[in-house]
């Protein structure tokens, strides 16, 4: 039997009186295109962070394709390319550098940093940025460095905390044009989102996500029925807001 690429068990962050992850049970196939999708505060970020290593859950397990995250470190983190939520990078190196120095962090050897680095340049659209400080990079372009930097490794498990935020449309295509190869490569990749048509247009399967619980999950087919995704959404989230009259908004 395949282990799940992620398998989340009874994960759990307190902060003061908010549960901001409440008993996180998820299981994420290998070799899926996995959406995680909830309004703000739901609980994503919490959730992804502890997922990934980032942040020490209170209670709970992490088990990267079967291997205990937080037991065994050194043999789960590698497995991982981690685009977590304001990242913050070295940003007095050029794009060129932060890459190479990524792969450097991963143990690889630099005639194949080198390489990768290249292709992923390319790939990115970055090339005319290579070296130009990241400082000066624009929020897009930090954000396709980034990626470059959680790709250069080769993980087999790529978790992104919204990849295409502040991402033109070019570079949106080749962005989902490389994680859909890697996909079918047979890597797993879990996204977050608040775009719910790109969650549509990308993943197989979701998980909804609100108040640090999960709603629902499972195929994507499966969660939406016979409803669009975001009408599905709302459904489970509820919006039960008090809806003000703005009347006075409309031209006279």
């Amino acid at each position: 039997m395949i282990a799940p690429a992620v398998s989340l068990r009874g994960l759990t962050k307190v902060y003061g009186t908010v549960r901001a992850a409440d008993g996180i049970d998820l299981d994420i196939p290998a070799g899926s295109f996995y959406g995680v999708v909830g309004p703000n505060g739901a609980g994503k970020t919490t959730t992804l962070s502890m997922a990934t290593g980032l942040l020490t859950p209170d209670a709970g397990t992490v088990h990267i394709l079967g291997i205990d995250l937080w037991r065994s470190p050194a043999e789960a983190k590698p497995l991982l390319g981690v685009l977590p939520d304001g990242l913050r990078t070295f940003d007095r190196l050029t794009g060129a550098e932060l890459i190479s120095y990524a792969g450097r962090l991963r143990g690889l050897q630099p005639g194949i940093i080198e390489a990768r680095r290249d292709d992923l340049v390319e790939a990115l659209d970055l090339a005319s940025a290579s070296r130009t400080l990241v400082m000066d990079y624009s929020a897009g372009m930090s954000k396709k460095i980034a990626l470059a930097c959680a790709l250069v490794h080769a993980p087999r498990v790529l978790v992104l905390d919204e990849p295409f935020e502040a991402v033109d449309p070019v570079s949106a295509t080749a962005i989902r044009r490389i994680l859909g190869d890697f996909v079918g490569g047979g890597g797993t990749v879990v996204m977050s989102s608040h775009v719910m048509a790109l969650v549509e247009r990308l993943c197989d399967h979701v998980a909804v996500v609100a108040g640090g619980k999960i709603l629902t999950s499972g195929p994507i087919d499966d969660v939406r029925g016979d409803t669009e995704l975001e009408e599905r959404f709302v459904q489970l989230v509820g919006d039960d807001r008090e809806h003000r009259d703005l009347s006075w908004l409309r031209p006279s």
